[in-house]
């Protein structure tokens, strides 16, 4: 026992610096791989955010309006819905203001008739009260004849 005792004590002596030269250059080899890898798995990693990942997104995003029971707004086309509420508004808001102004129009034409009527019939009304002043009759009895 004692010859195997001294022979692994030999090798092992042998073996230690090998060892610690083997350490040394794997610890070498770990940190050039990582500085190769980091720039790698960040152009990678840059990768699948901007290209993998939307098209994953998009088709789980298709996948779920697929399977999806109840149908959404913008499947029911909500867009063109409103646009064509908007223009029926703007329209029937044109329409308004054009019968409103056609109206005023006829207003004022009928008020200009109307007061012309007004002063045709003050004046022949002034006429018969002229002459029943001539004939000495009082206001009172004049106006009771015109009614």
């Amino acid at each position: 026992m004692g010859r195997i005792k001294t022979q692994a004590r030999r090798t092992a002596e042998q073996v230690r610096p090998v060892a610690s030269n083997a350490r040394d250059v794997a610890s070498h080899r770990i940190e050039d791989a990582r500085v190769w890898a980091a720039p790698m798995l960040d152009r990678a990693a840059h990768s699948v955010e901007e290209q993998i990942a939307p098209k994953v997104s998009q088709f789980l995003t298709q996948a779920a309006e697929a399977i999806d029971p109840s149908p959404t707004l913008r499947r029911r086309g909500r867009g063109r819905w409103s646009t064509i509420a908007l223009l029926a508004g703007f329209a029937a808001c044109a329409v308004g203001i054009v019968l409103y102004r056609n109206n005023a129009r006829q207003w004022a034409d009928s008020m200009k008739d109307t007061s012309a009527d007004a002063s045709r019939w003050s004046g022949e009304r002034a006429e018969p009260t002229g002459a029943a002043e001539e004939t000495g009759a009082t206001t009172e009895e004049s106006s009771r004849r015109i009614y």
